[in-house]
């Protein structure tokens, strides 16, 4: 079974993404967990969740960034392809991981995307060089014009 994923605002992009992922190595605050269920909750493909399969309990929200922030496009280096191994023709996937506000604005974490190869589901959470994207981007309903 596949996930859709809205690549852009106004799905004219659309990817689609298997619906379990296998993390190369847990992301951070996990312990040992790496397989994580993804399942759409919105019928756009612009909001998920990932479930532990491992710890059902345990479950990250996550939206597709360019749907919200257009110009976010930071680059895969090629050491992450290769740990994924992705082939050279694969374009990856990026996640945002987001943290809903409790009495505040939800954020969304540009600086550490998860990595996802669409064909194997083998993904990755990095933390991008630089200081362009913000740890906790507000995720406002304007952003997604």
């Amino acid at each position: 079974m596949t996930i859709a994923l809205s690549l852009d605002a106004d799905r004219a992009s659309v990817q689609q993404l298997p619906d379990v992922l296998t993390f190369i190595e847990a992301p951070p605050g996990m312990a040992s967990l790496t397989t994580f269920r993804l399942a759409s909750i919105d019928e756009f493909g612009y909001l998920f969740t990932l479930r532990s399969a491992q710890e059902p309990g345990v479950r990250l929200f996550a939206v597709s960034p360019r749907v919200y922030f257009p110009a976010y496009a930071p680059e895969v280096s090629q050491e992450v392809r290769d740990a994924l191994d992705m082939s050279e023709d694969t374009t990856p996937v990026m996640l945002a991981i987001v943290h809903p506000g409790e009495g505040a604005t939800t954020t969304v974490n540009l600086l550490a995307p998860v990595v996802v190869d669409p064909t194997t589901g083998n993904a990755v959470q990095v933390v991008l060089d630089g200081d362009e994207w913000p740890l906790r981007a507000p995720l406002v309903a304007e952003s997604a014009a």
